[in-house]
């Protein structure tokens, strides 16, 4: 079952860099963003993850935590994160048990080849655990910006 804005989003528990294991339930209290991304240190990837890392400080004074997802290995997490500097975590989800609960599996095509790959998403949730915004089909200028605003305006109500 996906998902549903308004809706409490149910707990899921995954591994992350830094040794973490990440679970919605051990962040109620705060505001926490989830973006889903296609593959570590590609272009798109890799100026989201820096738009994200640019603004942490605001997210944080928004009392929001931040955490990348996709499919890739924790090994190329790690080396992802180190390259980049992020200051936040990244979710490995090989079984994509999280990309189905959050429905970001998505058919697309590449040269006329089709294949199911991860669709650009990023999802807003409140300090309650429910899911207050969502961002599908993501196009990377200006997305972290209206993110962050989200954020705080959520954090303030």
């Amino acid at each position: 079952m996906a998902v549903v804005i308004d809706q409490p989003v149910p707990d899921f528990e995954a591994p992350a860099t830094s040794g973490q294991t990440v679970s919605l339930s051990a962040l109620k209290g705060k505001q926490v963003v989830i973006y889903f991304y296609p593959k570590d240190s590609t272009p798109g990837c890799t100026t989201e993850g820096q738009g994200f890392r640019d603004q942490y400080a605001a997210f944080k004074a928004a009392n929001t935590e931040i955490f990348g997802i996709s499919r890739d290995s924790l090994k190329s997490h790690e080396n992802f994160k180190c390259k980049q500097e992020f200051p936040f975590e990244l979710i490995s989800d090989k079984d994509e048990a999280v990309c189905q609960l959050f429905d970001v599996i998505k058919l697309k095509k590449l040269y006329g080849k089709e294949y199911l790959g991860v669709d650009r998403s990023t999802f807003l949730i409140d300090k309650n655990g429910v899911l207050r915004q969502e961002w599908r089909g993501v196009k990377v200028p200006g997305h972290v910006d209206a993110v962050l605003a989200a954020a705080q305006a959520l954090n303030k109500a």
